[in-house]
């Protein structure tokens, strides 16, 4: 189980003040771990970062930029981390082509450095590093992607992901694969996410938010591309089963050669909409209208991207947790709760509760379809764990109890 994996140890997370990266340290912390962050400033205004209030709930919150070798070394040779998550990246394909020396410096450079660090302090640890679906040299086939298959990148960003996953493995290869070294390093390769406080412009959520802030139609540049959207929680509950893999098995067996490598994690093949698709489900929980804003000459976008996950399932007895329809949802109420102001005044308490009991509800339902991460019931883990439970997780357990007794109501 998670909880016993990642309680009381120390996890170093790069990019912790994105998107992504908030919504892991969220869930970390929620774990038990001892995190440390490492990124730049917020990229956004507002951020979930802030919205969250987690700098002072972090062991350490360091702002650094993966592009410094000496800064990484010193965090990572001070702090020791049994488990490292790489996140930290330049993720926009639109800006990658405004700022393409910018894109692989961050992301290429900035993963040697991550992966350098770790080589010279030469302290066993498990390391995720996260890439994306988009390093595959996509030729728009009707058909998913598996982690053999050749990488590419007709943009910046994609193109900076592939080479990313080719520094992960040289240095695998090259440094951490002696089983006297315990250093296992695996990369990771999601599909597009939803979710609750996502700010970045030139993202197809956030850009929706906006406009339904200003009561303005959403302009869709893209409304034929295929994607494979899922929750926010669905790539990171796949880093942390990853992660744990790892740790578990680095000691040089056959498993961990199988573990420490390439992993898709992405939705069921039902969750591979268009754009179109996107906001119009979301509009059926903010109402508001949209219109094509597609444009002839625009910057090349994939129009069609799938990822096979069989590896996951079959190695990390991973596979994703809600439908697409609940991932849709789960954003909506999160953006309805909190998307009041631009300024986002709203109390980090509230805010860190409301998503904390995203994260307890989605780790029910994976514990419900029997998946290894998501472990036992809630009162196996408080008899198991001296009862040290997550206070959201019971009062799911109690809700979903009181639905059971009452018809539904509580």
């Amino acid at each position: 189980m998670l909880f016993d994996r990642y309680r009381s140890r120390r996890v170093l997370l790069t990019g912790h003040t994105g998107f992504k990266g908030a919504w892991l340290a969220e869930w970390l912390l929620q774990l038990g771990a001892d995190v440390v962050g490492y990124s730049l400033l917020p990229p956004t205004r507002p951020a979930l970062f802030d919205q969250l209030g987690l700098a002072p709930r972090l062991s350490l919150h360091v702002l650094g930029d993966v592009r410094d070798l000496a800064a990484l070394k010193q965090v990572v040779i001070e702090t020791k981390p049994h488990f490292v998550f790489h996140l930290a990246a330049q993720p926009l394909v639109r800006h990658s082509y405004q700022e393409p020396v910018e894109t692989y410096a961050t992301n290429v450079l900035g993963t040697v450095n991550v992966l350098e660090a770790i080589r010279i302090a030469g302290m066993p640890c498990s390391v995720v590093v996260a890439t994306s679906d988009k390093c595959y040299e996509n030729h728009e086939q009707n058909r998913p992607y598996r982690e053999d298959e050749a990488l590419g990148g007709h943009d910046p960003y994609s193109s900076s992901k592939a080479c990313a996953e080719l520094v992960a493995s040289a240095y695998r290869r090259s440094f951490f694969n002696q089983a006297e070294k315990g250093i296992a390093v695996a990369t990771a390769r999601a599909g597009n996410v939803l979710g609750g406080g996502d700010w970045a412009v030139d993202r197809i959520l956030p850009d929706c938010i906006r406009s339904l802030q200003r009561g303005e139609a959403i302009a869709v540049r893209n409304p034929t591309a295929v994607r494979p959207w899922q929750h926010v929680l669905e790539p990171l509950s796949g880093y942390l089963a990853l992660g744990s893999e790892l740790a578990a098995t680095r000691e040089g067996s056959a498993k961990v050669r199988e573990t420490a490598g390439a992993f898709n994690f992405g939705p069921d093949e039902s969750a591979h909409r268009p754009v179109a698709e996107v906001v119009t489900s979301l509009l059926g929980h903010w109402p508001g209208t949209w219109l094509d804003a597609s444009v002839a000459g625009a910057l090349h976008e994939a129009q069609r991207l799938q990822l096979s996950i069989e590896k996951a399932s079959e190695l990390l007895r991973w596979k994703p947790v809600w439908s697409f329809e609940q991932a849709v949802t789960a954003t909506a109420k999160w953006y309805r709760a909190f998307a009041y102001t631009a300024e986002m005044k709203t109390d980090a308490d509230e805010v860190a509760s409301f998503t904390r009991e995203q994260i307890a509800r989605y780790s029910e339902d994976a514990r419900r379809a029997g998946l290894a991460w998501a472990g036992g019931s809630v009162r196996e883990r408080v008899s198991e764990n001296h009862g040290t439970v997550l206070a959201s997780e019971v009062r799911t357990e109690i809700q979903n109890v009181a639905r059971r007794g009452s018809g539904g109501t509580v």
